[in-house]
């Protein structure tokens, strides 16, 4: 016989974490399934390791910029030590601890629908557990890296986000194939960290292509500097490794060979579908479509939801949570029958262009629309920038601080489309940004929030400044 819950969560990372929070705290009984660590992918693999490995290198950046301090070397075993901790030791205890004290009903094993409102879950030992949900099933399992068909790649067992976030033993020659966010950051970490020849091989003309271009050419430029090597417009042909875990060399399609000990693949991300048996319920493998209340489309009885990764909307662990929280508010007043009068709970956030942080040094930080995106959407476009070193907070941080920032002004409505912060240390500009987007506040009711001096947030009145406020 089935066990029966209000509502069932597939994936235990932090969008279906937050789920399993809101439906509790709304009176309703939830199952989560999770077939590795609670806590998933960011906890464990991604976000919280990453930056526990960058975090060291930051800061020893910060030092020699400073006059009258000096950084000494970096030791890889005490930073790994750190990342360890970051971690909880790969030891979801606490995660577990946690769901327990929300009221959370923890199911150990591979989850799978399985019909309308039914799920299975394949335990570690192969049993299998039917569940059945009152009011709706949540799909939350994320995504996972995608290795390209490189002849030669897979064979070759290439390390992904997870093996570098993880790693025991820094190679000292690194390939990394991609420019996005993964491979610039993994790049800078690992190259910090002991990877002496660290060579970038990226298909496209630049680094970061999704955000304002002169960000990833300022990350280019202090990747060089730091002693990495980029190769634009290039792409691996062949992969070979006779031995495992003996020497890789990957064979570029401009003629170039490379000798490495390792290679990091960072192409990109797919929804983690395969296996979930979406075909059950009528869909196909791939990004489960939803609505903006994070209802699944094209299933009838209105019974799935799909946060975070899963859906392709915006691949983020901040939006896949503010997504979950949603799910979660309107799953609570379907089942009591008081949707309709909640407009509110509705994604409001992932159109405009979501908040992200790259922590590479520079940080790149960025919300809402790029100039290239605002056009294309056919506003009425201005731009304003200003270099964030010839701000007094700036160029107090130390010798050789560069920084710029960038808005994209709707000039109809005179607020902004969006707003590009690069520079050591710029992260915590961004709220602010994003408050002023989200939100829509005029550039007339900007001037009058006033930046504290000296800080690097007086960045706001230079811009304004140059609009011409």
């Amino acid at each position: 016989m089935a066990d029966v819950f209000d509502v069932i969560v597939i994936g235990a990372g932090p969008a279906g974490e937050n789920v399993a929070d809101r439906v509790t705290t709304g009176g309703l009984t939830v199952a989560i399934v999770e077939k590795e660590l609670v806590g998933g992918e960011c906890s464990y693999w991604a976000c919280i390791p990453s930056k526990a490995l960058l975090r060291p290198l930051d800061l020893a950046g910060e030092v020699r910029r400073v006059p009258g301090l000096e950084a000494g070397p970096v030791d890889p075993k005490a930073v790994l030590a750190w990342r360890d901790s970051m971690v909880s030791g790969y030891s979801d205890e606490g995660q577990v601890g946690w769901l327990d004290s929300v009221g959370a009903t923890l199911v150990r094993g591979g989850g799978r629908l399985a019909g309308p409102r039914q799920v299975e879950v394949v335990g570690p030992d192969g049993s299998v557990r039917s569940l059945t949900a009152r009011h709706a099933v949540v799909l939350a399992t994320g995504s996972e890296a995608v290795v390209p068909p490189v002849p030669g790649l897979a064979e070759a067992r290439p390390w992904t986000n997870r093996d570098a976030t993880g790693v025991r033993a820094v190679p000292r020659r690194l390939v990394v194939i991609g420019g996005g966010v993964v491979a610039c950051e993994m790049s800078q970490a690992l190259h910090g960290l002991g990877a002496r020849e660290t060579t970038m091989v990226v298909r496209g003309g630049g680094l970061l292509e999704r955000v304002e271009p002169y960000a990833g050419e300022m990350v280019a430029e202090s990747l060089k500097e730091q002693g990495i090597e980029i190769l634009l417009n290039e792409s691996a042909e062949r992969i070979e490794r006779p031995e495992p875990g003996g020497e890789v060399t990957v064979h570029l399609s401009g003629g170039r060979t490379i000798t490495a000990d390792e290679i990091l693949v960072a192409t990109g991300r797919r929804a983690a579908t395969r296996g979930l048996g979406l075909s059950s319920v009528g869909l196909e493998d791939g990004p489960v479509r939803v609505d903006d209340s994070m209802r699944a489309t094209g299933v009838d009885g209105g019974w799935l939801y799909a946060v975070g990764d899963v859906n392709g909307i915006t691949l983020l662990t901040h939006m896949g949570k503010y997504q979950a929280r949603l799910c979660g508010d309107v799953i609570v007043a379907r089942a009591r029958g008081t949707a309709d009068d909640l407009p509110s709970m509705r994604d409001r956030a992932d159109g405009m262009g979501a908040p992200q942080v790259i922590f590479t040094d520079p940080q790149v930080c960025a919300v809402g629309l790029t100039e290239a995106q605002a056009r294309a959407d056919g506003f009425d476009v201005r731009t304003v920038e200003y270099d964030m070193g010839k701000v007094a907070g700036g160029y107090l941080l130390g010798d050789g601080y560069r920084g710029r920032a960038k808005a994209v002004v709707d000039e109809r409505r005179r607020v902004l489309l969006g707003v590009t912060f690069v520079g050591p240390g710029a992260a915590d500009l961004l709220h602010a940004a994003t408050i002023a987007v989200t939100a829509g506040v005029t550039l007339d009711d900007l001037w009058h929030a006033v930046p504290s001096f000296p800080t690097v947030s007086e960045v706001w009145l230079r811009l304004l400044e140059e609009y011409g406020l």
